[in-house]
C-alpha cells in the first residue's frame, strides 16, 4: 500500500501534475483544463511512448520535461497528481504505478477493461488523505447537473418514475479500421463501455443505485468483436423504471437523459457537453409557477467540463477527501455496464452486486461467451 499524503502537503503551493499519453485527448482536453487553473497547478512532466510526441506536447503547453518511462518520470518529478490519457488497457498498470509514487490519479474514461482491474486499483489507493485515483466523469460537474441532482435529491420534483438515457452516436467504417478499435482486449467493450459511459454515468449520478438489468446487444453493422448497439432496461433502487440505448449507428447524433418525476420532467439534450440551456424542465400542471421558476434558476452558466471536475479534484486533495468518481462512486458505471454486457449476452436478468470474483464477467466483459468472446479466449477455456 502507498504512504498516504497529508493534505497539508499541498498548503501554500501549486499541486504539481504530470500528463500521462499526449495524443488527442490530452492535447485537448486535459492540458487545456490544467492550464485554465495555472493558479492552483503547475504541470512538471509528460510521458509518452512516442518521444516525437511528447516533446512536441511540451513545447506546445510550456511543459519543462518530457519522457518516455512513465516510472523514470514519477521517480525524477514526484508529481502529485497524475493524469492519465492512455488507452484503456494500460489504466490499471499505470494507476497503480502512480498511486504507489504516493500521486493521485485523474484517469480517461473507461476506467479499466474489468471489475477486477478496478479492485485492484482500490487496493492500492491510500487511506484518509489519500493517494486517490479518480475517473473523469466530466458530466456530472458544471451548473446545470448541479443544481437538477439538487433537485432530485432534495425530492422537490418528487420520485423519479421514468427515466431513459440515450447515447445514440454515429462512426463509420474508417473509425473501425483503427487496428485497436473494437476489440475488447483493446478497446474494452462496444458504444456501452467506450460512448454511452459518460451518459449512463449522469444517470447514475442524478438517480442513485440500480437494482436489476435487462438488456439485448447486437453486431448490426460493423465488423467487430464488440456490439455496436446495445439496448436496456434498468430498475432503479428507488423505484424508477429506465430504458436505456447505445449506438454508434446514428446518423442523427445526440446524447439524452430524460428524467419523469410526479412533479416534473428534467430533460437534457447536447451531444459531447452541457451547457444550462441545454436542460428542460416541464413541471406538472398543479405545479405553482413561482416554484417551477427557482427549479429552471441554474445560476451562472458553468459548462459540463475537464476543468470543472478538475476544480474539484484538486479541492479535494487540498482538503485530504476521497473525490468524487472514485472508489464505490467510480466503479458504479462499470458495474453496470458489466451487468448489461452479461444480460444481453446470456439472456438473464442480472441483479446489483451479481457480478464478483468468480463470475466470468467480473475478469472480461464478455464472459467468455460463446459469439461473443474473442477466438483466442474460447481456446483456452475450450
Amino acid at each position: 500500500m502507498p504512504t498516504p499524503q497529508s493534505a497539508p502537503g499541498f498548503t501554500g503551493r501549486r499541486i504539481r501534475a504530470a500528463v500521462v499519453g499526449t495524443g488527442a485527448i490530452g492535447r485537448g482536453s486535459h492540458l487545456p483544463a490544467l492550464a485554465a487553473l495555472a493558479d492552483e497547478v503547475e504541470v512538471v512532466a509528460a510521458v509518452d511512448v512516442d518521444a516525437a510526441s511528447a516533446e512536441e506536447f511540451c513545447r506546445a503547453g510550456g511543459v519543462p520535461h518530457a519522457y518516455t518511462d512513465l516510472d523514470r518520470m514519477l521517480a525524477e518529478q514526484r508529481p502529485d497528481l497524475v493524469t492519465i490519457c492512455t488507452p484503456p488497457t494500460l489504466h490499471r498498470e499505470q494507476t497503480v504505478a502512480a498511486l504507489r509514487a504516493g500521486a493521485w490519479v485523474w484517469c480517461e474514461k473507461p476506467p479499466v477493461p474489468t471489475l477486477a482491474d478496478y479492485a485492484a486499483v482500490e487496493a492500492e489507493e491510500g487511506a484518509g488523505a489519500g493517494p486517490y485515483a479518480s475517473i473523469v466523469f466530466q458530466h456530472r460537474f458544471g451548473s446545470g447537473s448541479r443544481q437538477v441532482r439538487r433537485l432530485l435529491a432534495e425530492g422537490a420534483l418528487g420520485r423519479p418514475l421514468v427515466v431513459h438515457c440515450q447515447t445514440t452516436w454515429h462512426r463509420d467504417t474508417a473509425y473501425y479500421a483503427v487496428p485497436w478499435r473494437g476489440r475488447w482486449a483493446t478497446e474494452g467493450g462496444g458504444p456501452a463501455m467506450g460512448h454511452g459511459i459518460h451518459q449512463m454515468d449522469l444517470m447514475l449520478d442524478l438517480l442513485g443505485p440500480w437494482s436489476e438489468v435487462r438488456a439485448m446487444a447486437g453486431r448490426l453493422v460493423h465488423d467487430v468483436e464488440t456490439e455496436d448497439v446495445s439496448t436496456a432496461l434498468v430498475r432503479f433502487a428507488n423505484g424508477a423504471l429506465a430504458t436505456v440505448v447505445n449506438s454508434v449507428l446514428s446518423p442523427d447524433e445526440v446524447s439524452r437523459i430524460r428524467v419523469d418525476c410526479e412533479r416534473a420532467t428534467v430533460e437534457l439534450t447536447h451531444l459531447y457537453g452541457h451547457r444550462n440551456a441545454d436542460w428542460r424542465i416541464t413541471p406538472a400542471p398543479d405545479v405553482p409557477g413561482e416554484e417551477a421558476a427557482r427549479w429552471r434558476d441554474f445560476g451562472p452558466d458553468v459548462p459540463s467540463s475537464h476543468a470543472e471536475q478538475l476544480r474539484e479534484l484538486i479541492a479535494s486533495m487540498r482538503a485530504g477527501e476521497r473525490p468524487r468518481g472514485s472508489g464505490a462512486d467510480g466503479r458504479t458505471s462499470l458495474e453496470l455496464i458489466a451487468a448489461l454486457y452479461k444480460s444481453a449476452f446470456t439472456g438473464a436478468t442480472v441483479l446489483a452486486g451479481e457480478i464478483g470474483p468468480g463470475d466470468p464477467y467480473f475478469t472480461s466483459m464478455h464472459g467468455d461467451a460463446p459469439g461473443w468472446a474473442p477466438a483466442v479466449a474460447r481456446e483456452v477455456t475450450a
